[in-house]
């Protein structure tokens, strides 16, 4: 991807930067690879296939490293919460509120909004329609009342979430540092997330996959959604409000 100028113009009384990556929409095949991959790890662990054995092997690895008792555990354990919801809903404050502020929009919020509620609700649904234990509990089980570890939700949070803030930040034309920072946080944020929680063994490895799966496909339906109906909803609000 090759960065394009950084010329600042002024609009409306404000400057605005030109983009220099790109928003960030899931494109077709990236969203038909996350639903195949999702559906394929699924059917693998309900059939207790090779894909649940190897998920055993890896926690049996990263718990002889013991992480949860070294001195490392905080470090490891901050970089977790590059995916946890309160880490990202700070910097979404901030963002959205700065965005509403200078830009005169409540879109970024709106569409913050939607994100979180379909994430929620799709993680949780899956969550608890699964069951499965975590690597804490001894062996991996399905359908158990104390289950909620799958998919991961911390890199479900950090696909989807750093992802629309990434949209936010090159909509609007904010400074090129600040849409760097984003991408990267949209590109590496999950992938860090996902190692920490499997480093941790607090997650399996399917775990994160799907949770990184889910997490692009709810950024494929927001991006949709915003172009069917929340960019339009708003813009027509914007309008209607001075008469």
């Amino acid at each position: 991807m090759k960065p394009v100028s950084s010329a600042v113009v002024e609009q409306s009384g404000h400057r605005q930067h030109e983009r220099v990556v790109s928003a960030g929409r899931p494109p077709w095949w990236l969203l038909g690879a996350a639903l195949v991959t999702a559906v394929l790890v699924t059917v693998d662990l309900l059939g207790r296939g090779p894909l649940e054995r190897a998920d055993l092997r890896v926690s049996e690895v990263v718990s002889d490293w013991g992480l949860q008792e070294s001195p490392a555990y905080p470090a490891v354990w901050a970089v977790t919460q590059v995916g946890g919801r309160v880490t990202i809903l700070v910097v979404l404050a901030v963002l959205v509120g700065w965005l509403a502020w200078r830009r005169r929009s409540w879109l970024p919020l709106v569409r913050v909004l939607v994100a979180l509620a379909l994430l929620t609700v799709a993680v949780y649904a899956i969550k608890h329609g699964t069951g499965r234990t975590a690597p804490a509990f001894p062996g991996s089980f399905l359908f158990t009342a104390e289950g909620t570890s799958y998919p991961s939700g911390h890199v479900a949070n950090a696909v989807l979430m750093w992802g629309v803030a990434r949209w936010q930040a090159v909509e609007f034309r904010l400074a090129p540092r600040v849409q760097r920072t984003f991408w990267w946080l949209s590109v590496v944020g999950p992938v860090i997330t996902g190692l920490a929680m499997v480093s941790l063994d607090f997650h399996w490895v399917t775990d994160a996959v799907v949770g990184a799966a889910v997490g692009v496909l709810l950024l494929g339906v927001v991006h949709t959604l915003d172009a069917a109906f929340l960019s339009r909803w708003v813009r027509d609000r914007a309008v209607r409000q001075p008469t």
